[in-house]
This record gives C-alpha cells, sequence and structure tokens, in this order.
C-alpha cells in the first residue's frame, strides 16, 4: 500500500493528501508504509554530488515544473492566510549557474581547507568539489583560495567568504583571518592578480578593509555604473534582476514621478524614467547610487532615509504616480500602513519573504487597493527562498 506525495513544502519535504511527510520527495512520487519514497515523473536525479548533504540546495529532485509549482504554492498559501487571492504568473526559473553571489564558510580540517555551504540543519561544513548553482567564475576561484586561506587560516576557527561577481571581477570578502607582514600582501596581491579578483577586503571584527583594488569596482544596473560597496546587497542573479526589474516597469506603466523605496544601489531607480526619488537606509548604497545618478545626468533625488523609523508620509507618497517598494525579510509594515492611506494610484512591491508580503498586502488591500497580479521569481535555483514581484492599484 502507498501514498501519493501531491506537494512539497515549504522546507522541501514531500507531504500526502493524509499529512505523512517524506524528506527528499517531489509530487507524483509514492510513499510506501515503510517509508521509502518511489521515484515519480516529477523526480529527477539531482545533478550535484553533494545533495542532499550540502545545505546550498533543497530542492534539486524536483524537476522545473514541479519546482515552479513549489514556489506558486508557497504565494497561494501565504495569500490564503490573509483571504488573499489574485492572478499568479507563471514563475520565472534563473538557470543552473547563474548565483553572481554566494557566502561560503572556510575552515582547516584534517590539514587541509575546506570551503563550501553547512548541511542542512547542521554545522557540519560541506567541501564542495563541485557546484550547479554558483556562476562559473566564481567558483573558479575556490579552488585557488585553498592555498591562499591555508596561510591564515587558524585551526579551530572558521572563516566566511562573501563573493561577488562584480564589473571588474570578482569581489571578495572574508571574515575570520588577520593576514599581516609583507609576505601576506604580497600573496594576496598574487593571488589577486591572478584569479580575476577585482577587490580583495577583510574584516576581522572592525569592518572591510580593502587590501586590493586597482580600479574601482562597479556593478552596471540599467546600463549605468554603480559604485560597489563592499558586502552591498545585489540581486542573486541577473536574470532574476532582468526579470523583477521588468515586472516592476509594467506594473508601474506611464508613470513619471515615482518614488523607489528601500532603493539600495538602485536596481529600479536607474530603470525608471523621468523623476525619480531613492530612499534607502545603508549609506554606503545611497552614496554609491547618488553619485552613479549625478555622473549619469538622472533626474534622482537620493534620500538617505530609515523607512522603517521614518515612512514616508502620506502626504509625501501622494506626491508621485507610483511607488516602488523592496524591502528586506521583515516587509515594510509601517510603510504598508501609510501607503494604504494614500492616493497613490499604482504600487509595485518587490518582496523575498511571501509570509510578509502577504500581511502588507492585507493592509494595502483593507485601504483600497486591488492586488492585481503576482509575477513569481526563482532565482535562488533548487532553495526554498521563493522572490516576487506585484502590482497594486486603485
Amino acid at each position: 500500500m502507498t501514498d501519493t506525495i501531491v506537494r512539497v513544502a515549504a522546507r522541501g519535504e514531500g507531504i500526502t493528501a493524509d499529512g505523512r511527510h517524506a524528506a527528499l520527495a517531489a509530487p507524483g512520487d509514492l510513499l510506501t508504509i515503510s517509508g521509502d519514497v518511489i521515484p515519480g515523473p516529477h523526480h529527477q536525479a539531482p545533478p550535484c554530488r553533494h545533495f542532499p548533504r550540502c545545505g546550498g540546495c533543497q530542492l534539486q529532485h524536483l524537476d522545473d515544473a514541479s519546482y515552479s509549482d513549489f514556489i506558486t504554492d508557497r504565494i497561494v498559501g501565504a495569500l490564503a492566510a490573509h483571504s488573499l487571492d489574485t492572478d499568479i504568473r507563471a514563475p520565472l526559473l534563473s538557470p543552473p549557474a547563474s548565483r553572481r553571489r554566494a557566502a561560503l564558510q572556510a575552515e582547516m580540517k584534517g590539514g587541509r581547507i575546506q570551503i563550501g555551504f553547512s548541511e542542512n540543519a547542521s554545522h557540519v561544513l560541506v567541501d564542495i568539489e563541485e557546484c550547479h548553482i554558483l556562476t562559473p567564475a566564481l567558483f573558479a576561484v575556490i579552488a585557488p583560495l585553498r592555498p591562499l586561506l591555508a596561510k591564515f587560516l587558524k585551526k579551530n576557527r572558521r572563516a566566511r567568504l562573501h563573493l561577488t561577481e562584480a564589473d571588474q571581477g570578482i569581489d571578495l570578502l572574508i571574515e575570520g583571518i588577520e593576514p599581516e607582514g609583507l609576505a601576506a600582501a604580497e600573496a594576496i596581491s598574487d593571488f589577486c592578480s591572478q584569479h580575476n579578483v577585482a577587490r580583495f577586503a577583510i574584516d576581522s571584527g572592525l569592518g572591510p578593509e580593502v587590501r586590493w583594488e586597482p580600479e574601482p569596482v562597479t556593478i552596471t544596473l540599467s546600463g549605468v555604473p554603480v559604485a560597489l560597496p563592499t558586502g552591498a546587497f545585489l540581486q542573486a542573479t541577473r536574470e532574476g534582476e532582468a526579470a523583477l526589474v521588468a515586472a516592476v516597469r509594467e506594473a508601474i506603466g506611464g508613470a513619471t514621478t515615482t518614488a523607489d523605496l528601500f532603493a539600495g544601489l538602485g536596481t529600479f531607480t536607474f530603470a525608471l524614467p523621468g523623476r525619480v526619488y531613492a530612499g534607502e537606509a545603508a549609506r554606503d548604497a545611497i552614496g554609491s547610487l547618488k553619485s552613479a545618478a549625478a555622473l549619469a545626468r538622472r533626474q534622482i533625488f537620493a534620500d538617505h532615509r530609515d523607512l522603517f523609523r521614518r515612512p514616508l508620509t502620506v502626504v509625501e507618497l501622494d506626491r508621485f504616480q507610483a511607488i516602488i517598494v523592496d524591502p528586506p525579510r521583515a516587509g515594510a509594515r509601517e510603510q504598508a500602513l501609510l501607503m494604504a492611506e494614500s492616493q497613490v494610484p499604482v504600487i509595485a512591491y518587490v518582496s523575498c519573504n511571501p509570509s510578509s508580503f502577504a500581511r502588507d498586502a492585507e493592509m494595502l488591500c483593507k485601504g483600497g487597493y486591488r492586488l492585481d497580479w503576482i509575477q513569481p521569481v526563482g532565482q535562488f535555483r533548487w532553495s526554498t527562498h521563493v522572490e516576487l514581484a506585484a502590482r497594486f492599484s486603485r
């Protein structure tokens, strides 16, 4: 006797109609009484040898159709918890080997430097010998990093590696090492010059200290080069960024005065026509946005503003034809409450957390807005992380 897996839950386990759970099960798989999983039509062979130990992925056993359904189900469930419903479009999935930023860990174990992600639900480090989510350029720097870190990483210590693919090459920030002296400086310079590293920074607890940056590091957003602060937020894939930008542009239509809230480096700001207000709490990010806008001679007002403590008022909001809001995972509760009281014709809401999005969406809808559509975006391929762009209108 068997049960059929009907869906995948938020943490990635398969669930039957009567509530039985099974790890690494896809919709259509059969679950036996003993708990064994018999693969069905949507269960694919995971491409990576490290799956499922490696915590970088949770869903490599799903084919694209069931992975898309998982993303949609996450959004549907979050909306239903707030009695909301709308048109949910087919998810736009980033391809394998497209992740242009990642946070890895490194440690000395058995006389060898190991680099990778932690195991799922564990602190045990998985030393990756292949990776199907990182861009080839990011993965290429991992092997030569091992002998470099062997010079500096102390036993029983872990380092945290932040890698980003910038315009000039790899931007690398390492936390947890303290290389000092001429020999260390020469080793870092040799490594960077040989392996396409655009910037090498170290944070030993007092903030990032740049050790290598032959030319200013930038990231190009909608054709505008923007100075990239060390450790700054960036959309995970180029494809995901393009999908979100396209959805936002569609949502706001022909608006020529727009507010971009939680603007970051300007992912959406520089993609917009007309006059744009950009509000952002991170000082480095808004400074980069402001400088890039001035050099590009764009009509952009960059405002260093904490939108949690000091959200735009209703009077301020009503000056705009459209609002874009792209908050962190916690959502934008304080700002959403005021947006719900405003008369702004259209709001484009970008979210990396369906739960906080649905909470804020309920506020907007109670204030008289209509949730027109949602465009899911799967740029964290094979993970349980879900992103979306949505349109609200009056």
